[in-house]
């Protein structure tokens, strides 16, 4: 089969989508493209991991499937960053959903349904491991599958998550660290590190375990 495995240059899912790529050359023409316009007309599935932007019509016309993978239990937690809202909500198993894309934002039938198991310690980097290896083995048993699996459509009333930036990573100065701590084992010290304002200053606060 003819892969494209779209991933932003810039999207900390890059060595993963590499990897899936890799290993797929095994089996199938698959490799990891940085953009929309990078899908060739015929291709039979392009996979779209932690891309930022919806795909339209013209896109999704260019493959037979279009899968996206998604940390929630759809309908419910369509939108940005479901894993990062769920961490902060002090969930320990999150849903994962292979689905294939249409134009409306993650109302696509569902494929696969999966969930990563947390211990509550994982900061962002071991949260995005565990995220980008269930990304990789839902697409991997769709892709070796045979047949494929039976898409189902979503089910219930929808809701939605908003898109998270650099100022979600604000932590409250009178509130304790362990109060803190599930917004704070999100935030990337690089990215978007957490930070306060305390005394007319602004004072970034970074992470990792000894």
């Amino acid at each position: 089969m003819l892969i494209r495995i779209v991933a932003e240059p810039a999207s900390w899912v890059v060595p993963y989508a590499e990897r899936l790529a890799e290993t797929l050359r095994s089996e199938h023409d698959a490799e990891r493209v940085s953009s929309y316009d990078e899908i060739p007309r015929g291709t039979d599935v392009s996979i779209f991991l932690g891309c930022t932007r919806i795909a339209g019509p013209e896109v999704l016309a260019r493959s037979r499937h279009n899968l996206v993978v998604h940390q929630s239990d759809l309908p419910r937690g369509r939108g940005w960053s479901p894993l990062a809202w769920q961490v902060i909500e002090g969930a320990r198993r999150i849903p994962v959903c292979l689905f294939e894309a249409v134009p409306e934002l993650d109302a696509g039938p569902v494929y696969l349904r999966d969930e990563i198991e947390l211990e509550g310690h994982e900061l962002v980097d071991e949260l995005r491991e565990k995220q980008a290896r269930s990304a990789i083995d839902l697409c991997l048993r769709f892709l070796r599958a045979s047949p494929p699996p039976e898409a189902r459509e979503q089910e219930g009333e929808p809701t939605f998550y908003a898109r998270r930036g650099p100022e979600s990573c604000e932590l409250d100065p009178h509130r304790t660290l362990a109060e803190q701590f599930d917004l704070l084992r999100i935030c990337d010290n690089d990215r978007y590190p957490a930070f306060f304002d305390h005394r007319g200053h602004r004072y970034v606060l970074r992470i990792e375990k000894a």
